[in-house]
């Protein structure tokens, strides 16, 4: 079994733990107006926190690319999510801003720990394998359970999911669209580049209401579109016309589903459905004969000179 396996399997108890962190100084509190910042997986994280915590009423929230966060705007705190604690981009942020900072990390020995006013480590989550999965949803446990959700009936979703039997057809399957609504967006986006970094395949992602506005035109046999979340009305009618797959949480459970939008099971806690989808970008990999560990051209941390 793979590093990245392993760790896979491993998030329900890693959400569990990281939700027990939910009372740490310098997770934001209620009416803060709150940037998160991060990089690749923890961008996307940041993206469905803040589109969260804003649905629940409890403050402005605003996610960004760390290389791209705009030091003039004013924010009551910002929250650096970075597995390795080293990433430049993230570093070079926070060393520039006079704003109250929280990183949540891995590493506390590292830079963007030492910089930061809080600091958050959930090492029990940290990972060898280059592609990020526990960490990033971990981090994402904490951060719902700051905003006060419940964490242990989303923690046994997590059990389902590292069970399920696979929504696709690694033999078959050409392309892979993902989609989200609100919050789920990131995690759609999270999905596409798990199975781009491990897999090379071809994937992408939208939100939901988006995807009849043009990429719906690459729908065709042999390709899925895969929604976390809410799912538009009639959008599996109109993805099911052209060929494609759809596949949504109500029905994972057996290849049988797939093709027809179905009643059936209780959705899946999208976070939950992240996981299968992280299985699947494991499956295509190992069906091309990749090494999910080490995948192409990556490493664990971006450390510019």
């Amino acid at each position: 079994m793979t590093h990245v396996q392993t760790e896979i399997a491993s998030q329900p108890d890693c959400w569990a733990r990281a939700a027990k962190l939910a009372g740490s100084p310098g997770l934001p509190a209620v009416g803060e107006r709150v940037a998160v910042i991060g990089c690749g997986t923890s961008w996307f994280m940041g993206q469905a926190y803040a589109a969260l915590r804003e649905r629940l009423g409890q403050g402005e929230t605003d996610a960004f690319q760390a290389s791209e966060f705009p030091l003039n705007r004013r924010y009551d705190r910002i929250i650096a999510i970075t597995r390795s604690g080293s990433t430049t981009e993230v570093v070079d942020a926070l060393g520039a801003v006079r704003t109250p900072t929280t990183v949540v990390t891995a590493d506390a020995t590292q830079p963007a720990a030492i910089v930061a006013d809080d600091v958050i480590v959930l090492d029990f989550a940290d990972e060898q394998a280059v592609v990020q999965t526990r960490f990033a949803t971990s981090v994402l446990a904490l951060l719902r359970a700051g905003l006060g959700q419940d964490i242990a009936p989303i923690a046994g979703d997590a059990e389902v999911a590292v069970r399920l039997p696979l929504p696709v057809r690694t033999d078959t399957t050409t392309q892979i669209t993902f989609l989200g609504r609100g919050w789920t967006v990131g995690l759609a986006h999270e999905a596409a580049l798990k199975c781009r970094e491990a897999a090379m395949v071809w994937t992408e992602a939208y939100p939901a209401m988006d995807y009849r506005h043009g990429p719906i035109s690459i729908a065709a046999p042999g390709r899925v579109v895969w929604a976390i979340g809410d799912v538009p009305a009639h959008l599996a009618d109109d993805v099911e016309a052209t060929g494609a797959a759809f596949v949504h949480a109500r029905h994972h459970g057996g290849y049988g589903a797939i093709g027809r939008w179905c009643g059936g099971r209780t959705p899946l806690d999208p976070m939950a459905d992240l996981i299968v989808a992280q299985r699947v970008a494991i499956a295509l990999a190992e069906a091309q004969g990749l090494d999910p560990d080490h995948p192409r051209n990556l490493t664990r941390s971006v450390v510019l000179q």
